[in-house]
């Protein structure tokens, strides 16, 4: 690890997508049970907002953690319009997987893990103004370090 200073960042990110919470191995009464109106046979949409946290050294030149134009391309490219004005149950990444809040903050995460500028630190998913959801990362995963 480098003896420069290191900080973390926080970015907002938003995309709307829709999603059906429903597993066939359960009875109709158990998937009303379960999952209560997100259960509603056409689905129903969410605006989320992601908020990644980053860390790393700060870079002596530039004075940052990592170039925020660089993550904004990269969330861009990798996230938004992957699942922005998508329903979440036809994307592959959700084919054996209930398209939780949850899940989809794990899909978030590789997602940025392969971010190659700074180390994901946290995802944090707003689904409503009262449902958000953190993953930190699989506890024996290894988390990427790049010393600029």
């Amino acid at each position: 690890m480098s003896n420069r200073p290191h900080a973390a960042l926080s970015r907002r990110y938003h995309f709307s997508a829709s999603h059906r919470l429903h597993v066939d191995a359960l009875s109709p009464e158990e998937n009303r049970a379960t999952f209560g109106k997100c259960n509603n046979p056409y689905g129903h949409g969410h605006n989320y907002t992601v908020q990644l946290t980053l860390s790393g050294a700060i870079d002596p030149d530039t004075g940052m953690v990592t170039n925020l134009a660089d993550l904004d391309q990269f969330a861009e490219r990798e996230m938004v319009s992957r699942f922005d004005h998508e329903n979440l149950n036809m994307l592959e990444c959700f084919r054996d997987v209930v398209p939780t809040t949850e899940n989809l903050a794990i899909e978030i995460w590789h997602i940025f893990a392969e971010y190659p500028h700074a180390t994901l630190e946290r995802v944090r998913v707003e689904e409503t103004s009262n449902n958000s959801f953190d993953y930190f990362g699989a506890e024996d995963a290894p988390k990427h370090r790049t010393e600029v």
